[in-house]
């Protein structure tokens, strides 16, 4: 059990730095947008977002506010949400005690998030952008992930009744 927490550590750290590094990537991208700060449009179709303080592109994007809002923003926003709550579920794997209602919750969150925030937000923005067929092959591969979470999460709630159960008796 000691290697499966070392590895569940560094990949909680990972997943954190990924999960800071995506929402500091949505805010820098809105701001920009928004305030035209370090933005450059490029051949009239594209919206080149600078490395702050740069003429260094960072992000290139369509020039128009739908493929901005439903195909940079809310994918990087998303992606956030998704690494930092991933950062969760592996938190839960080094803790002393791995059946707690908190660490069901965590995984709870995790299966939840991924069976239902791709499909929606997809669903969204079919209305405003295209969509690339690579799309309905991540929300698969996140449909898988938050079947297999919601199989751990029912593992979890087992092993914390049964350990109340023992609780009881000691």
């Amino acid at each position: 059990m000691k290697r499966v927490k070392i590895i569940a550590r560094a990949l909680y750290i990972i997943s954190r730095i990924l999960a800071l590094g995506y929402s500091i990537t949505t805010l820098y991208a809105a701001f920009c947008i928004v305030t035209g700060i370090w933005t450059s449009p490029y051949e009239e179709k594209f919206l080149h977002i600078f490395y702050p303080f740069t003429t260094r592109p960072f992000l290139i994007a369509d020039n128009n506010v739908s493929y901005l809002i439903f195909s940079l923003l809310l994918p990087l926003g998303l992606y956030s949400v998704f690494f930092w709550w991933v950062s969760g579920v592996f938190k839960v794997f080094f803790q002393s005690r791995l059946f707690t209602a908190q660490n069901i919750v965590h995984l709870n969150r995790f299966c939840i998030f991924n069976l239902i925030a791709p499909v929606l937000a997809t669903i969204l923005s079919s209305f405003f952008v295209p969509i690339d067929g690579i799309i309905w092959e991540l929300i698969v591969v996140h449909i898988i992930l938050g079947t297999f979470t919601f199989f751990f999460t029912a593992i979890f709630r087992q092993g914390l009744d049964l350990q109340n159960e023992q609780d009881l008796f000691i």
